[in-house]
């Protein structure tokens, strides 16, 4: 997330090298390296390679929320298919007696980190009124204020 930030306060074109960064954060360089490619694959950053290379936020921080970045490195065990209860398979189709309780929790959880911009997150001022915002699945949502649909589920 801190590597997500140094980008988003970033001005100008220029692409942040992985050594920069990871100077920056006071980071390993192996270390921020690994983090930036595995944002990078999910989306999040685009990068170049080169002399003049490096990374930069793949959507505005302004679109981009913090659950998006979040999810890169979330456990996916809390979202498992196996079941709260035992360990059986447990999903939509064949739910457990926690299943429901548990994807409603799940869901709460997400909602303020899914509202919550990188900009905001930043403290970068936005210079639009109408902001969109990328969900979890990286579409975009023009919205005003926070985002009326945080987790991309559909209702």
């Amino acid at each position: 997330m801190r590597a997500v930030l140094v980008l988003a306060r970033h001005r100008g074109d220029a692409l942040l090298g992985a050594d920069d960064i990871a100077t920056a954060l006071g980071a390993p360089r192996n270390y921020m390296s690994k983090t930036l490619n595995a944002l990078v694959r999910q989306g999040v950053l685009t990068s170049a390679r080169g002399p003049s290379g490096g990374f930069a936020l793949a959507l505005p921080p302004q679109v981009l929320s913090v659950g998006r970045v979040l999810e890169v490195f979330a456990d996916q065990k809390i979202e498992s298919q196996m079941c709260m209860l035992g360990s059986r398979p447990c999903n939509d189709e064949l739910p457990c007696a926690a299943h429901e309780c548990w994807t409603n929790i799940t869901v709460r959880a997400r909602e303020p980190l899914m509202r919550t911009t990188i900009a905001e997150l930043a403290g970068i001022a936005s210079t639009q009124d109408q902001v969109p915002v990328a969900d979890h699945a990286g579409a975009v949502t023009p919205r005003v204020g926070r985002n009326p649909n945080p987790t991309g589920l559909n209702s």
